[in-house]
């Protein structure tokens, strides 16, 4: 997830260079690990540390214990969690080291540290791998036979372990092989499900598990040290880590695939290739038929074939999704909330280059007729994707071309207000974060001066970030949408518009919960003041330093921002936000900042979630959403799968007749959105209409009753001609609980668009 400080580079710390010398042999035998007889092994997998590795992975240890937000020192809790991290990592669902391996390799679980600070001594990480390869040689050798020989019958009521998480590593070789063939013919059922003939599912399979070998096979000694290093720098907490030469240019790769392609950033998890975020303008957000937690599963290009890509690693699998712009690429996914495993789709794409417009944030003019009322009136919405600065922070880069989200925000708030809504809602649903200069001054916006946010460093000093600028921009009803994607930046928006009770906020169950802030430290520096012979670039060190705290003390680590009023949502049952990342820092407070509520929520609030929580129980879409929360509850809580291909057959053809009667009771339903109006920072000349939003009617009523004002002209040739595919009831009831809050604040602050005028929003509510 993206911070609201990316690359933020930590100038020379002028630390006492302190000597890198071998200072004496840990317990003799240590370093040398006897390993069990393995059989069918062919190849001697141990490599050699690369030259200039001691340097490397002592000073990563080093600025790991002086500069890392928790202060910890590397000591033997450290290095045992080190230690099951690393072979975690490796060996994610526990299905290749024995037991009796990590018994061999015990010695290691409480020296590393001690290896890596007297020595820089990285050879464990060396040893351990070689092992894993040998288990995986012998994985790949059981399964390739296994699909020679077996007869691949799913009439019994077995259920296998597929989510071996926290579960015990197999005791000895035929445990394993017996949890290697459950796998694979887990792995059969679901291809079979998926409309797949035999003779293709071993080949995909033989393929697949070639590649996984092939592809570890690869790795060289820069790959193994990073992977151990990335692996000790998130024992501190989940979003440090080391990058050596490969990790860059993997992260740029990702960054690459941020801004074009089919403009989403992916990771890798489980051996699948998982949608993080859908970024807005890009292909994949253009066609409304992904979803972040989507599981890419294969690629084809065009008229192609498929490429499997489950277990492939995430820069090969990005390679193949990426491609030049206009042309086609197809991406079979299991979808996050398909409730088997064997459920596949296809998505057509056209990709795309992202340009900073499309990122920028955007305004439109919603005419909106709410049920119970003859009126329609207007909405303004403001959606913001990133905190863009006009210089990346840290980077010295003009990565905005001269634009700033707080600059467009306030063009958009003051081209809204001359349209006469009736109030503002702020989207920061998926807004990952970016600059906090920006998201403390998007925030001053809306308040008349103070503290936006305080951060605090490992030694207690604590700096409050105020908005100085005493204007508003708007002092209308504000409401604010969020969800479990957004993080960082938004997170301190919304906390800081809650705490000031100046704005409703509505959406998932909480924010992200992202509240630390990273400094990527470049090394190099570091090794040249011991010796000047540094030529290959050692990478950097990417640590967190500091915690956020909102104006009411509470940090946003962790726990993130809870809304006013939460709607269902799936993503408040999958497994998505900081609470969910292992090692992450816990959550706490501080004395509250200095600053005035100004009491615009509080009175109204315990009405407002009443009467929200009303229509919620009525209406179909978040009875369908509730539905689809059970399901995926029931799927994640079960870790099992069953491998009856009857019954299996069963589900999915329930799944889908269910799917169908609900696509048949949507058409039935009516937006409460009639027109929606894009206003543009860029143009001048009035509005564009935007015909990717729907706009079907309420009670009856025809488009004709709406009347824009004179002064509003249509730009029909920018107009998009793809409609969506559903409507957006999280916006929709967000307008409704604006509609509330405007009854209960009277008199009514609204502008309508027929039949009455009343005057401008903003000039009916209390002013500060």
């Amino acid at each position: 997830m993206k911070g609201f400080v990316r690359k933020s580079v930590l100038v020379w710390l002028g630390l006492v260079i302190l000597s890198c010398s071998v200072l004496g042999v840990i317990g003799g035998s240590q370093t040398e690990t006897v390993f069990p007889p393995v059989a069918k092994v062919t190849t001697n997998y141990l490599l050699n540390p690369p030259p200039g590795a001691s340097a490397i992975a002592y000073w990563v240890a080093r600025l790991l214990e002086q500069h890392h937000y928790l202060q910890r020192s590397l000591d033997v809790s450290v290095s045992t969690n080190w230690f099951d991290r690393y072979i975690t990592e490796l060996d994610y669902q526990r299905i290749h080291f024995l037991q009796s391996d990590l018994d061999a390799l015990s010695g290691y679980r409480t020296n590393l540290c001690r290896l890596l600070l007297r020595r820089g001594d990285s050879t464990p990480a060396y040893v351990i791998f070689s092992l894993f390869m040998r288990r995986l040689e012998q994985h790949v050798s059981y399964v390739t036979n296994l699909l020679e020989r077996e007869q691949f019958l799913f009439d019994s009521e077995e259920r296998v372990l597929i989510n071996r998480k926290g579960a015990p590593f197999p005791k000895d070789l035929s445990e394993a092989q017996r949890l290697w063939r459950d796998r694979v013919r887990a792995e059969y059922l679901e291809e079979k499900l998926a409309g797949k003939k035999h003779a293709e599912i071993i080949d995909t399979l033989k393929r697949r598990y070639a590649r996984t070998f092939r592809l570890f096979r690869e790795w060289d000694s820069d790959n193994i040290l990073e992977f151990y290093l990335a692996s000790l720098a998130r024992v501190y907490d989940p979003h440090s880590t080391y990058m050596g030469k490969s990790a860059a240019e993997n992260f740029a790769i990702s960054m690459n695939l941020s801004l074009s392609g089919i403009g989403a950033t992916l990771m890798s998890e489980d051996g699948y290739c998982k949608i993080t975020e859908l970024i807005p303008g890009g292909p994949a957000h253009r066609s409304r038929k992904l979803k972040v937690g989507d599981r890419i599963v294969a690629v084809a290009q065009s008229n192609q074939p498929p490429v499997d890509i489950v277990d492939m690693p995430l820069s090969k699998a990005v390679q193949l999704i990426r491609g030049p712009k206009g042309t086609e690429v197809r991406l079979i996914i299991i979808p996050v909330d398909a409730p088997d495993m064997s459920v596949r789709r296809e998505v057509n794409l056209i990709r795309d280059e992202i340009s900073l417009k499309d990122r920028a944030a955007k305004g439109k003019v919603l005419e909106v007729l709410v049920e119970g009322s003859t009126n329609i009136f207007k909405v303004g919405l403001i959606e913001v994707p990133s905190f863009y600065g006009k210089v990346e922070l840290g980077s010295g880069v003009n990565g905005g071309h001269g634009r700033s989200c707080s600059a467009d925000v306030a063009v958009l708030i003051d081209k809204l207000t001359k349209q006469g809504v009736s109030g503002l809602i702020l989207d920061l649903r998926h807004n990952g974060g970016g600059s906090l200069d920006e998201a403390i001054k998007v925030t001053g916006l809306f308040i008349k001066g103070g503290p936006i946010v305080a951060a605090r460093d490992s030694d207690g000093t604590l700096i409050v970030y105020q908005d100085r600028d005493l204007t508003v921009a708007y002092a209308g009803p504000l409401v604010v949408l969020v969800d479990k994607f957004s993080a960082s930046g938004s997170e301190i928006v919304a906390g800081a518009l809650q705490d000031y009770e100046r704005a409703v906020l509505v959406g998932d169950a909480s924010t992200h919960g992202k509240g630390t802030v990273q400094s990527l430290i470049p090394l190099k520096p570091f090794l040249e003041s011991v010796s000047k012979d540094v030529t290959n670039d050692p990478g950097a060190l990417k640590l967190t330093i500091r915690k956020f705290y909102r104006p009411s003390g509470f940090s946003t680590q962790l726990k993130g921002v809870v809304p006013d009023i939460v709607l269902p949502s799936v993503n408040d049952v999958a497994e998505i936000g900081e609470r969910y990342l292992d090692g992450a820092l816990a959550w706490d407070m501080i004395r509250p900042l200095d600053f005035q509520k100004l009491n615009l929520v509080s009175p109204y609030l315990e009405e407002l979630r009443q009467r929200s929580a009303a229509r919620i129980a009525k209406d179909i879409e978040f009875k369908f959403v509730q539905e689809e929360m059970e399901l995926l509850r029931k799927r994640l809580a079960d870790r099992t799968v069953l491998l009856n291909e009857a019954q299996r057959l069963k589900e999915k053809e329930e799944m889908e007749h269910r799917n169908k009667l609900r696509e048949e009771m949507r058409k039935q339903q009516k937006s409460i959105i009639l027109t929606n109006w894009v206003v543009s920072v860029e143009e001048e000349s009035g509005l564009t209409l935007d015909t990717d939003e729907p706009s079907p009617t309420v009670g009856g009523e025809t488009n004709s009753v709406s009347r824009l004002s004179a002064e509003l002209e249509m730009n029909q040739e920018e107009t998009e001609s793809e409609k969506p595919s559903g409507r957006d009831i999280v916006l929709e009831e967000a307008i409704r609980v604006m509609w509330d809050w405007f009854e209960l604040l009277g008199p009514s602050p609204v502008v309508y668009v027929s039949n009455i005028v009343v005057g401008v929003a903003s000039d009916t509510v209390p002013q500060k």
